[in-house]
């Protein structure tokens, strides 16, 4: 979440005017994350006009304040953003706690802002974590397992942009900008995963409705109780267990990349009293944490070197995922 479009109050409120909300009191652009433009929206909610408007306010003297999150898609299209926000209400109506979004006057998500698709959805309460707990990665765990669950029946299909071939993509866009060690260990790590995808035991994966970027700092606590699983824009439909290693080499691991085997344990154990794994899980299990580290190394070196222009923009340490990856390789 950066700000790379800048929103004036006027064409805030003009847009506003087509939700069942009441005047604008306030809006900040949020600096955390990557990908598109987000704002804080604070907002008058006229009493008894959307049952979810009311459940967005925060009792103020004498008035009743909506808290949004606007968020302008800087690179997702109009046509692919259905998936996304109803995929977001499908959950949030389902008991996993996640950001409703907010239809306006015509029961649509989705409007647009300076041209491109915008959508106003449900700030919730907490915030993400620095160092997540044993019973916080339990809590974690529950969820993510649950959401694995559920999101069997969500009915629309969307592949990976962010699979093998981007991978493959990414890596050759990279290669020019980085050192020779990163090069050979990018190389060498692609052709793995390559083979590693072609083997015949990966067809009998378990597949659904995945995150794909379940993050720390996308889900929402207060104290050791998950308030909402947010950005789920990077959500598709693809291997569970690719999933769930994401989340782990996020909240499990030690400052040098290396797993915390006491958290990992914490999480999956608490993930599979919702979905068990199968034993062809368990065998792809180390592959898996490694092909989640290459995604993400990838990304953040994408990032680092073809940045995109913004008013706040945020970039993330790609050695980070470099040390997780040498560390699963381990």
């Amino acid at each position: 979440m950066s700000v790379y479009t800048r929103i004036e109050r006027n064409d805030l409120e003009k847009f506003l005017s087509h939700y069942p909300l009441g005047a604008l009191v306030s809006f900040e652009g949020i600096r955390a994350g990557i990908e598109n433009t987000n704002y804080f929206v604070n907002t008058e909610v006229a009493p008894g006009v959307s049952s979810l408007a009311e459940s967005c306010t925060d009792a103020l003297p004498g008035v009743a304040q909506g808290q949004f999150v606007l968020t302008l898609f800087e690179q997702l299209k109009y046509d692919e953003l259905p998936y996304f926000l109803d995929l977001m209400a499908f959950f949030a109506e389902r008991g996993i706690p996640s950001a409703h979004p907010l239809a306006d006057h015509q029961h649509h998500y989705l409007r647009v802002l300076h041209d491109k698709p915008a959508a106003l959805v449900q700030r919730l309460s907490g915030a993400g974590l620095e160092h997540p707990t044993l019973v916080q990665c339990r809590v974690l765990g529950d969820a993510l397992g649950r959401m694995h669950v559920v999101g069997q029946m969500y009915p629309a299909q969307r592949a990976n942009g962010r699979g093998l071939s981007w991978w493959r993509d990414t890596t050759n866009k990279v290669l020019p900008h980085v050192s020779a060690e990163d090069a050979a260990l990018l190389e060498e790590e692609l052709r793995f995963q390559t083979l590693l995808h072609a083997m015949p035991s990966m067809p009998a994966l378990p597949r659904g409705v995945i995150h794909a970027d379940l993050f720390r700092d996308n889900a929402l606590f207060v104290g050791d109780t998950l308030t909402g699983i947010i950005d789920f824009y990077y959500a598709c439909n693809d291997i569970l267990l690719y999933d769930v290693a994401v989340t782990v080499n996020d909240w499990c691991r030690d400052p040098d990349g290396s797993l915390n085997d006491a958290l990992a344990s914490g999480l999956l154990r608490a993930y599979q009293q919702q979905r068990p794994f199968s034993v062809a899980e368990q065998a792809a299990w180390p592959g898996m944490l490694r092909a989640a580290a290459l995604r993400f190394w990838l990304s953040r070196l994408h990032d680092l070197h073809f940045p995109r222009a913004g008013e706040i923009t945020h970039t993330k340490d790609p050695d980070v995922f470099k040390r997780i990856l040498l560390q699963r390789k381990r």
